[in-house]
């Protein structure tokens, strides 16, 4: 809702009336499991796209990890907006970082990237699912089911609950996840003038960043069940996106890749994430089939 807000505000000031429609995804439902074990990312877009289909709703506002790297046909990303802190955030009341947990400690996350990048980190800890919206999983917290947490540091931003971050997590430790932080907007791919409206909410820079992340995501399968990181970052034309895959069974051994290419276009950074998830497969990771 803070997101939709966000995007309502920004409208607004565009002259634009804008009315929010607040809906309640599978994805916001289903609380006991992990998203790898119930249908993945899908499930936290697919009621606000029969809003779109039905014309109920003219676009949909989404954190860009959870839309699924291909859009059911009919529908496009109108939008990327400008990206929020794309790292991930440590967040206990008792240990100032991952460094001061005690061997054996309970970590919560129900990410797969989280948890392999974790046990790179710290093979010791043991590693609970964590799942519910932000106040849940900070009242979790609060409970002492957890000595710590990992959120997004962006949603952390956002609602103003800086405080309760205590170490942000160094790309170098803790690769993001493909489109973290980034708001991408979906509309139905008929609806040039929604695209139109949309242009002054979008950045270029992000787009192509986020563009090259997702495409590594769809090169090596993009399923929710798939341990994989990736991020980019843009320097003047040229583009560096790194990646890691890892693998549960092997006890959460990472395979990394990166490459760094002059890129002037959507089309062009799309062509580096696909360079960069073949790297990874030559290098041993496993493609797996999509959701």
């Amino acid at each position: 809702m803070w997101q939709a807000e966000h995007v309502q505000a920004l409208l607004s000031e565009r002259g634009l009336e804008v009315h929010l429609l607040g809906m309640t995804t599978q994805g916001d439902q289903i609380l006991d499991r992990s998203l790898s074990q119930v249908g993945g990312k899908g499930l936290f877009v697919k009621e606000l796209e029969v809003a779109l289909e039905s014309g109920q709703a003219d676009l949909a506002v989404h954190s860009l990890k959870d839309v699924p790297m291909d859009l059911p046909p009919g529908f496009d990303l109108g939008c990327v907006m400008e990206r929020e802190d794309p790292r991930d955030a440590w967040v206990s009341s008792q240990y100032a970082c991952l460094e001061d947990l005690p061997l054996g400690a309970t970590v919560g996350t129900s990410s797969l990237r989280r948890t392999v990048l974790l046990r790179a980190l710290r093979p010791d800890l043991k590693i609970e699912p964590l799942r519910g919206n932000l106040d849940t999983r900070l009242r979790k917290l609060d409970e002492g089911q957890y000595a710590g947490i990992v959120l997004a540091a962006a949603g952390l931003k956002r609602l103003g609950l800086h405080e309760r971050i205590r170490h942000i997590f160094d790309i170098s430790q803790m690769l993001p996840a493909a489109g973290q932080g980034a708001l991408g907007i979906e509309i139905k791919s008929t609806r040039q003038d929604v695209k139109e409206v949309l242009k002054d909410l979008s950045h270029q820079t992000t787009w192509l960043a986020v563009a090259a992340e997702r495409a590594v995501s769809r090169t090596m399968g993009g399923s929710c069940s798939m341990p994989l990181a990736a991020h980019a970052t843009v320097s003047g034309e040229y583009l560096t996106l790194q990646a890691a895959w890892g693998d549960l069974e092997l006890g959460g051994a990472l395979i990394k890749a990166q490459l760094t290419q002059e890129v002037a276009d959507l089309k062009a950074a799309e062509q580096l994430g696909i360079e960069v998830a073949q790297k990874l497969i030559a290098a041993g990771a496993k493609v797996v089939p999509h959701n």
